[in-house]
């Protein structure tokens, strides 16, 4: 029994010694971060990379603002569950992150929603980048909430902190909620109908 407990210690020992913690973003433009989005695979889009680290780190750094974050994260939560704050759960990071990104267009990438330590009281909730098509368990995190608005990344499978899991219907879940944009006043319009100068549009 004693050998069996050895043997699990040292194979855990090994796999944690794999991973390492996620990295700072160091500018909108972080070159490193671009890099390795990049290099998820062959065919991606090099401007797209670009985008989804500009905007991963934007948004950590507005959100900080919008919400008056505090440090620790704990202590933010705390104010946001007493009503102290408006925002800064982690699942409020992911889904702002998300939807900002949904309003762009993307060919060669696309995200998904991680979570970790689901259902309990550690739950943590990240986006997710991939290649188009590509594994869940090949992507980088992207994390704001972590370190209270400073972007960090990472692999998904070297996190020694969390061990993520993709959640497809939370990811639906939160793009159902966008606003659709307000269709044009002239989009419908009959060729008949009143000009705003009080004039008809016919010509005949």
């Amino acid at each position: 029994m004693a050998g069996a407990v050895l043997a699990f210690a040292i194979v855990a020992s090994v796999a944690q010694a794999g991973k390492k913690d996620p990295e700072f973003a160091t500018s909108a433009s972080d070159p490193i971060l671009r890099g390795r989005i990049a290099t998820l695979a062959p065919g991606i889009d090099p401007e797209e990379a670009d985008r989804v680290a500009t905007i991963a780190y934007t948004t950590g750094r507005d959100l900080k603002k919008e919400w008056r974050v505090v440090w620790p994260p704990g202590l933010q939560n705390f104010l946001v569950n007493t009503g102290q704050r408006k925002g800064g759960l982690c699942f409020q990071w992911a889904e702002r992150l998300l939807l900002r990104l949904s309003e762009q267009k993307w060919e060669t990438l696309e995200f998904h929603w991680a979570e970790s330590f689901e259902t309990t009281a550690s739950e943590h909730n990240v986006i997710v980048v991939t290649a188009k098509g590509q594994s869940f368990s090949r992507g980088i995190i992207l994390d704001n909430w972590r370190y209270g608005g400073r972007l960090i990344w990472g692999l998904v499978t070297e996190d020694p902190h969390y061990q993520w899991h993709e959640n497809k219907r939370q990811f639906n879940r939160v793009l159902s909620r966008r606003v659709a944009p307000a269709p044009s006043p002239t989009a419908f319009a009959s060729p008949n109908a009143p000009a705003p100068n009080g004039q008809t549009t016919d010509e005949h």
